[in-house]
Parts: C-alpha cells; structure tokens; sequence
C-alpha cells in the first residue's frame, strides 16, 4: 500500500516498536522482505501471542487502529461480543453471582484475534499467512526465552494449575515448578494448530484472499470452534471459588466476524487530530482528559512534570473516568461521546477541578443523558478495595494466585517506508486467566468480566455486545497523513499513562524515547474494569523520579501519593513519520528492558 512518489528515504523499509524484541525483530523481518505494515503487525502480533503468553494469547482480542497515506484512519475491531447464553438471568439469578468471575470459563467472550489479525492481512496486506505466520509457529514449536515476568506469573498461580487446571500444569510447569527466566519454552501443540489452519486454509485452493478466508473458516467453523465447544461444557474452578462451566459455544464462534469501524477523533491544534475506538471502550477517555487540560496550566521543567500538572491531570483522569462507568458501554447511545466531548459540557466539567484531591466519584449529565451507575458502584461496595488482585496497583503483572488479572496486555506500533502506519494492542487470553484447551494449545479469554450484572447500563451483560474493554490504541495524524502511533498495556493505567507520554510529548517537548521515559503516574479514584472491581479515591501512585518535592506537594493538596519506584509505570511504545521527509521515528519502553523498537 501507499504510494512511491511520497517522501521516502533511501534503503528505508520500516519502523516496528513493540513490548517484546522477538515482536519487533519479526515485525522488522517482513519490513525487509519488502512486506508492508500491515504484514509486519501481523507477523508480529502472532509472535506476541507465543512469547508473552500471560499477557495475550490466540483465544484473545485485538483493537487495532491504522492509516494509509491520503486515507482516513480506521479502526478493526477484534474484540468478541457476548455469547448467546451470557444473561443476566444465568449469571446472577440461577448461578447466584453478583459480579462476573475473573477467571475460569464464564467469563469467556468469542475468540476475535485470529479472525482480525487474518481480515487486515487479507484486505491491506501483500503476504500470504504462511509468509507472516512462520514466525510464530517457530518460536512455539523450537522454543523461546522466558522473560521474568512470565516466570513469576506461572509461579504465582502455579499451585492451582496443579490442583485445579491440570491442562495448564502439563503445559506451563516443569517438574512441578515454573520455568525458570532465561530458560526455554515451548508450544508444541499450538504450533500445529497454526500449521493445521495453514494447510486447511491453502487446501481451498484460489488466490491469497481466498486461502486467507478459509483460514478464517477453519478457525471458526472448523476444529477449533468444535474443540472449544467440547471444553467449555465441563465446569472448571474460578475466581468465585466455585467451579462452573462456560456458555460460550461453536455457534458463537461461527456466527463472529471482525469489523471495521469509524474512530472518534478530537482536533488538537492546527490540523492534527488523535483518533480512538468508540464508546464502546475506554479509549475516549483520553480525549476527555485532553479537552479539560485545555485550558490548565501543563508544565514540565527539565523533562519531569510538576507537582501542579500531575495534580490537574489526575483530577482530569477522575472525571473522564467517572464518566466511562456511567456513559460508556457497547449499549451506550451513539450520540453520547459528542455530548461528552463538547465545549460546553467540558467547561462545566472543567470547574470541577478545583485545588484539592476529589474524594467522590463523579460522572457528568449531559442534555441528553443522565448518569446510570451499577448498585456495586452507587452503593460504593468496592471504595476501598484493592484496585487490582495483587493489590499493588502497578499495572502489570497483576496476577492473584486464583488467576484473576487486571491489565495484562501487550502493543504493537508499525510504519513502513511508504507511510502506512499500525497501532495495536492485543490482549486476552492469557495463561493465567483461563485453563488451557488441551488439543490447541491456547486457553480463552475472560474479557466478559467488564460487564455489569444489571440491566439498562451501557455496560450491561448482553448477549452479542462486546464488553466495555480497557484496550485503547492511539493514531495521530495531520491532515490526511498518519503522522504518530502509539499505546501501551495496563488495563485501567493505558489511557492514563498515554497521558503522561502526550504530555510530555507535546507540552513537554520531549522527543519519543525521552517522553516514553519521563515520569508517569496513575490514579486508582474509579472503579477497577476487572474483579473484584475495587478503588481506592485519593490514591495516587507516581513514580520517584518526579521528586519526593513533587510527592509532598502532592499530600498537601489531598492525595495519597505511592512511591511506584523510579522505573515502574508503563510499558509504551510508539513510532512516528515525518511526511516532509520520510523520516521515521520509534521508541520502546525502557521499563523492564523487554519492549524494543528497529528500523532501518
């Protein structure tokens, strides 16, 4: 895609900047085979899948938003609905639940990545799924490193897979233990299942495009969807401490497919717009909070924010937060973000922000729309709890020993040299979350856990609407030119630290990598989007290179400041084009010394 006679420097091929080298590397690989960005983001979101399996895998999801030079940007929407036997009447009526587990089989949504990933090779890219897929299976059938955290996520929950998800013990454990960081593992029976949805895929015969959708059929009408069928009708152990089977069926399956869909976009100066998924998710979050620091003071001083910037976007977070539990949701009113986004309302809201910590959740009316708050959340059953199962709060990994996870996520970023551009991030699915399916190799997700358990939310747990999702990738572009890409795992942290890199960015200055690196902290004032579902309304956490000066700063105005550590916040990745020159840009977090960016 794109077109040769755009600025492009000489011997240029890409940019892919990711949360594991192994991505990247592979991403960078089809760059050189003269493959565009979308073959490159394919092969490297399948290798996310394999070596950073706890924190995404192929029975997850996948929210990408894209642009090609001249073109609007997109947005491929791969994240499953709500299976047909999903109610409410099931879940809290005849199962007794008053919130949605966080882990086992009810809270499985229908697999979208795969059907996603395969929809925007088939329709934007020039590779083969043999070409871009290789990769992957590889890396599952001979074996890759285990990073640290991988290794301490099989160890925490290391005992119930023993006791409790056998599966997951035969795959996951060695001798009983975790592998240990460094050593090697591998997948052998997911590398077939890819290799057998190749061979059937290529049996069809025809052209690429049709190889393709047969490789889709085959996935979600063919063996995998009768594999996980047959699993989740046996009832597994899960976070309620009960074992209870799956609803999720082949039917759901066969009747899913991934869309496209149009992004909301907010103007920012001159022409430049920033694009984000829909009401949907959590992703216009970040455009309220950047309409209400319009008109606050944002400084940085020597590349780190102030106490008074942190303090205004933290109290910016609270509003545009409290706003996504009682307006956002695949139920909300098309009109809301509008409303939402608008002069008026943001100036109201913006008042709001006085000098001291908000205490209080509180969402917004607009003129057509009224707060509607679960009871959990009016009646303020979760303030207090711990915002996530480690009761941490750093973002990842956040993994308690019964499997429940908050924000286990990974990103992926890619140009190419013609100006196409990719910014995804992948999640669900994980070790962690859900017993593996034996005779594939990967095990479900558990994104339904979102959902509310009561009617006439935007929010509410409805057969056939996706969950309010924290998956929120970010596409700026000026004029008709895709100009930045960039994201970053962590669940309810994403579109908070997105914030402190635009911050620093823009207002900051800050190039790329340095605005990657600088500072960043979150609030935990709104309820969590995973079980147990808890807050905590003045907490802060920040990390230490802001300054114990910042910090003191902060307490007197209310907060309850957590020193994170100095390198603990985020795991970003972005890449950038220039359209004068062709010159392109990428950065990758430092945090954890895992995420890469590479180009040439």
């Amino acid at each position: 895609m794109g077109s040769p006679t755009r600025p492009e420097l000489a011997g240029t091929h890409g940019m892919v900047a990711s949360t594991h080298w192994l991505a990247s590397a592979a991403g960078m690989a089809v760059l050189e085979d003269d493959g565009n960005a979308f073959d490159a983001a394919v092969a490297a979101g399948f290798v996310l899948q394999v070596v950073e399996p706890h924190l995404n895998g192929p029975g997850g999801e996948l929210p990408a938003l894209f642009a090609t030079p001249g073109g609007p940007v997109r947005a491929l929407c791969g994240q499953g609905p709500v299976p047909a036997g999903a109610t409410v009447e099931h879940f809290r009526d005849e199962l007794g639940l008053e919130l949605i587990p966080g882990s086992g089989l009810l809270p499985a949504t229908v697999p979208g990545a795969w059907d996603a990933w395969l929809l925007l090779l088939r329709d934007y890219g020039t590779k083969s799924l043999d070409e871009v897929l290789r990769f992957a299976i590889g890396y599952a059938r001979d074996g890759f490193p285990v990073v640290p955290r991988l290794s301490e996520t099989i160890a925490t929950v290391r005992e119930m897979f023993r006791v409790r998800w056998p599966s997951s013990a035969r795959l996951w454990l060695r001798d009983g233990a975790a592998p240990g960081a460094g050593t090697r593992l591998r997948n052998p029976v997911l590398a077939r299942t890819w290799q057998r949805l190749l061979r059937e895929g290529n049996a069809a015969g025809g052209d690429r495009r049709d190889r393709i959708d047969a490789a889709r059929r085959a996935w979600s009408r063919g063996f995998v969807a009768e594999a996980v069928d047959r699993f989740a009708r046996g009832p597994v152990a899960d976070s309620s401490g009960r074992s209870h089977a799956g609803v999720l069926t082949g039917q759901d399956m066969a009747d899913y497919s991934a869309t496209y869909e149009e992004p909301v976009t907010l103007r920012t100066s001159g022409d430049g717009r920033l694009a984000k998924f829909g009401a949907w998710c959590q992703g216009p979050v970040l455009l309220q909070q950047l309409r209400l620091l319009e008109r606050l003071p944002v400084e940085y001083r020597d590349g780190i924010a102030t106490a008074e910037t942190v303090h205004h976007a933290v109290e910016a977070a609270k509003l545009a937060f409290a706003d996504r539990e009682a307006h956002y949701g695949d139920s909300a009113d098309p009109g809301v973000l509008s409303e939402l986004l608008g002069a008026d309302y943001t100036a109201a809201r913006r008042e709001l922000i006085g000098e001291n910590a908000a205490e209080t959740l509180r969402p917004g009316s607009t003129a057509g729309h009224t707060p509607r708050l679960p009871e959990y959340v009016s009646e303020e059953r979760g303030a207090g709890l711990p915002p996530d199962p480690s009761g941490v709060g750093l973002g990842e990994p956040t993994v308690s020993p019964n499997g429940d996870s908050k924000g286990d996520t990974v990103h992926l970023d890619v140009v190419d040299r013609w100006g196409n551009m990719v910014s995804a991030t992948p999640s669900g699915g994980w070790l962690q979350s859900s017993p593996v399916i034996e005779e594939l190799g990967f095990c479900l997700g558990t994104r339904a856990q979102m959902c509310w358990l009561r009617e006439g939310l935007p929010n509410s747990l409805v057969p056939g609407r996706r969950p309010r999702s924290t998956l929120s990738p970010s596409l700026f572009t000026r004029g008709d030119e895709p100009v930045l890409a960039f994201g970053t795992p962590g669940g309810d942290q994403q579109d908070q630290w997105q914030l402190c890199f635009w911050l620093a960015h823009v207002h900051g200055g800050l190039d790329l990598q340095a605005a990657i690196d600088a500072p960043a902290w979150h609030t935990t004032a709104f309820p969590a989007s995973f079980y147990p579902r808890g807050w905590q309304p003045r907490r802060v956490l920040a990390e230490s290179r802001l300054g114990e000066a910042t910090f003191e700063r902060l307490r007197r105005r209310g907060h309850e400041v957590t020193d994170a550590g100095p390198w603990a916040l985020g795991r970003l990745a972005a890449v950038g084009r220039d359209p004068e020159t062709g010159m392109l840009r990428g950065a990758a977090n430092a945090r954890g010394a895992q995420g890469y960016a590479a180009g040439r």
